[in-house]
């Protein structure tokens, strides 16, 4: 049986769609579901620009995560994932919801905000998606592809929907302690930037690791472009999106979004040509990403201005942060705790300097603001807000890889052959190349042997310059 909604023009000429007894702007309708595409195109640039980081021969493993992703936790999402991240019938002061909307039930008879419940959850599916996929990246070069999807499962439902719950379920803990997160600073950079230092950490050093052998540049620059292109691009669905309307708030957001952005892929610049005196795509690749992560959680909150601030800050903070795996001695080779987890953190404690009371009463949410509006303790719950997610995560995460470390099959440290022949080739046995290089991780021994016993089935040509 269809169903058809009543349709009306209010006294400002919009058009009202109603129906199962609530009143719908389809225009806010049309575009939130735009930005769940926009969003969606940003899952692929994170496997581009990962892939484009990597060497050759572990390039296709980056693109199959961003893929799996998307499979693994859709599912994850209808059969759970949405119900204990946004259940209407949590408690109050909640960690975590219930299964109210187990399967997707009761979704299409409610509402979130100003638009249905049911395009709220394939919205906020996206979020879902793109934030173990950036948390993926840190098995880049040594870890397996197959209990990876069982870790994206389980990683989901017990790490990153708590934390959406306590963040944006109106009866989330933090919601209700007054912490401002607009977009996902804490949900989606802080967790998995964590999560992947956990992994990095759990995994160990590459083979070579501190040698000249890993001091490769990224293979395909032209990955990285890409990557960061159709990142930026699904970032203005991915803040501009988070207002569920289509609104001058919406549109503010989209502006300090871009701003935000170029300004940190400028400082970052900046920053490395004081080095090589070189001017690196790469780095201004880079430092857009940690802007648009910084952006983030104030993208609702602040005005252009602060936006610059952001992008400074961020820029800065984030460049200097990716020599702390230098520090501490851990492995993290796409610098995903740097970018993330701490460019979340400048955001977080940005955006309880510079909220702004106003831009937050554009679509009529009163906050109190933060110190540009004298409420000096937003700083501290901001900082509440930043420090549980970085303890959650990194501890839920680290006792997620050891319990899987002793279940049989579901290991996820490769084995040594596994990185010499590159992930590709010993997981997938697909290549994203015709020529995929290996010589240049062994030894003239290992290489005679294998120039005189090619792997059976092998269908690449091996080059030393291509790795």
């Amino acid at each position: 049986m269809s169903y058809a909604a009543d349709q009306a023009y209010n006294a400002n000429t919009t058009l009202i769609v109603s129906g199962w007894g609530t009143t719908y702007n389809p225009g806010d309708i049309a575009w939130t579901l735009t930005s769940t595409a926009l969003v969606w195109i940003m899952i692929p640039g994170v496997a581009f620009f990962y892939s484009g980081l990597l060497r050759r021969k572990n390039a296709l493993s980056q693109l199959w995560l961003g893929m799996i992703g998307i499979g693994v936790v859709s599912f994850q999402w209808f059969l759970c994932g949405y119900s204990l991240a946004f259940s209407s019938t949590a408690n109050y002061n909640a960690f975590i919801g219930d299964f109210h909307h187990f399967a997707m039930q009761n979704t299409l008879d409610s509402s979130f905000g100003r638009v249905p419940l049911i395009v709220h959850s394939v919205y906020q599916l996206m979020f879902a998606i793109i934030t173990v996929v950036l948390a993926a990246g840190a098995i880049a070069e040594r870890g397996k592809l197959g209990p990876m999807m069982v870790f994206m499962f389980i990683w989901e439902t017990i790490v990153y929907d708590p934390i959406a719950c306590w963040t944006w379920n109106p009866k989330g803990w933090s919601n209700l302690m007054g912490g401002l997160d607009f977009a996902g600073g804490t949900p989606v950079h802080i967790s998995s930037g964590t999560a992947a230092l956990a992994i990095s950490i759990y995994l160990g050093k590459r083979r070579g690791y501190g040698t000249e052998r890993l001091a490769y540049k990224p293979h395909n620059t032209s990955y990285v472009v890409i990557g960061t292109v159709f990142l930026w691009f699904g970032w203005f669905g991915f803040n501009g999106g988070s207002t569920l309307a289509a609104n001058l708030r919406a549109a503010n957001a989209c502006i300090i979004t871009n701003l935000s952005a170029s300004v940190g892929g400028l400082t970052w610049m900046l920053w490395d040509y004081r080095l090589e005196r070189k001017w690196s795509v790469v780095g201004f690749c880079s430092g857009a990403i940690v802007g648009l992560v910084a952006i983030t959680p104030a993208s609702g909150f602040v005005g252009a201005p602060a936006s610059v601030a952001f992008g400074v800050v961020a820029g800065t903070i984030c460049n200097f942060a990716t020599k702390l795996k230098f520090t501490f001695g851990y492995d993290d080779c796409l610098d995903i705790f740097a970018s993330h987890a701490i460019g979340g953190v400048v955001g977080n404690i940005l955006t309880g300097f510079f909220a702004q009371a106003e831009v937050a009463l554009l679509d009529g949410q009163i906050i109190l603001g933060g110190w540009i509006n004298q409420n000096w303790k937003q700083v501290g719950f901001q900082l509440a807000d930043s420090c549980t997610c970085l303890g959650y995560s990194f501890v839920v995460t680290t006792i997620i890889l050891w319990v899987m470390h002793f279940i049989p099959g579901l290991r996820l440290r490769a084995s040594e052959e596994a990185e010499i022949v590159g992930i590709d080739d010993a997981e997938m046995g697909e290549f994203a190349y015709d020529y995929v290089g290996i010589d240049a991780d062994i030894g003239p021994k290992e290489q005679e042997t294998r120039a005189e016993s090619p792997p059976p089935g092998s269908n690449h040509k091996e080059a030393t310059h291509y790795a």
